[in-house]
């Protein structure tokens, strides 16, 4: 009997799957200091308007807030310095290029923790246009009323007596 077991996230950027199309996703370490880990156990990250940069070899995080742990005094860093993310070289070069090339853009969509280290899920992304996310949308809208007409609770038709 096989055990499926799901890695709890921490946080996830909603906003990315409804404004992005994810053709790939990789996962990343993050380069971080005590009082911000503390503070991502507690869930206290956003990841809404976050994006990614490959500068000088490097892949780093921009955008993403992390709020001070209330408890660390001297400690705490500011809530929204550009962070480094740890990935292989080959993976970054990759990156690069295809980004530069492809016009497609490095997108944080989860922030979870694996064996005790915290680890961001990037997706590699490709815009959506105003007519994707409509149709996006419609199809969401139709599969809620199919799921709701197989459960016999949302019957739009009126009954007459």
């Amino acid at each position: 009997m096989a055990v499926n077991k799901e890695i709890p996230k921490v946080a996830q950027n909603k906003k990315a799957y409804h404004d992005y199309f994810v053709l790939e996703t990789y996962e990343a370490g993050i380069e971080l200091f005590g009082t911000e880990v503390k503070s991502i156990r507690a869930g206290k990250i956003n990841l809404k308007d976050a994006w990614c940069s490959i500068e000088n070899g490097e892949i780093f995080v921009n955008g993403m807030h992390i709020s001070p742990y209330e408890q660390g005094n001297i400690f705490n860093r500011d809530p929204m310095r550009v962070r480094k993310l740890l990935m292989h070289k080959k993976q970054i070069m990759r990156l690069f290029g295809v980004t530069k090339q492809q016009g497609l853009t490095l997108i944080p969509l989860s922030v979870y923790f694996l064996n005790g280290r915290a680890k961001l899920e990037v997706g590699l992304c490709k815009g959506k246009k105003n007519y994707d996310k409509r149709d996006d949308i419609a199809k969401k809208d139709a599969q809620r009323n199919i799921d709701r007409s197989m459960r016999g609770k949302g019957d739009d038709t009126w009954r007459h007596r």
